[in-house]
């Protein structure tokens, strides 16, 4: 199965599943032991998961603005940082440019597949 290391890490730590290699391109630091893909033999293997915030076309700069301002306070407050890195999270809190970026780069890789 292809999992994430935030759903899966508990099963991995009890050693109810067996994980094989990790998908992203560096090692996760809760399983640092765990060899990418890329490292396993497979080049150019690359695959995250991740979690962002929309809104609708046509909002508001400034509501844009500060929706974001809020949730990157609470994401990178140390009681939700602490505990989203504990269960094997990134946390990424960037600007709506950035994450636009990100999820651009995404479309063009999964259209290319």
């Amino acid at each position: 199965m292809f999992g994430n290391v935030g759903s899966a890490y508990e099963f991995v730590k009890a050693g109810k599943l067996r994980p094989l290699a990790i998908t992203s391109a560096k090692r996760h630091p809760l399983l640092p032991d765990l060899p990418t893909l890329q490292e396993s033999g497979l080049a150019g293997y690359e695959v995250t998961e991740w979690f962002g915030m929309l809104a609708p076309a046509g909002t508001p700069s400034e509501i844009v603005t500060r929706m974001n301002r809020e949730v990157v306070k609470i994401m990178t407050s140390p009681e939700v940082s602490e505990r989203l890195t504990a269960q094997g999270f990134e946390v990424i809190a960037n600007s709506p440019e950035a994450f636009a970026a990100a999820w651009r780069s995404d479309i063009a890789k999964w259209e290319r597949l």
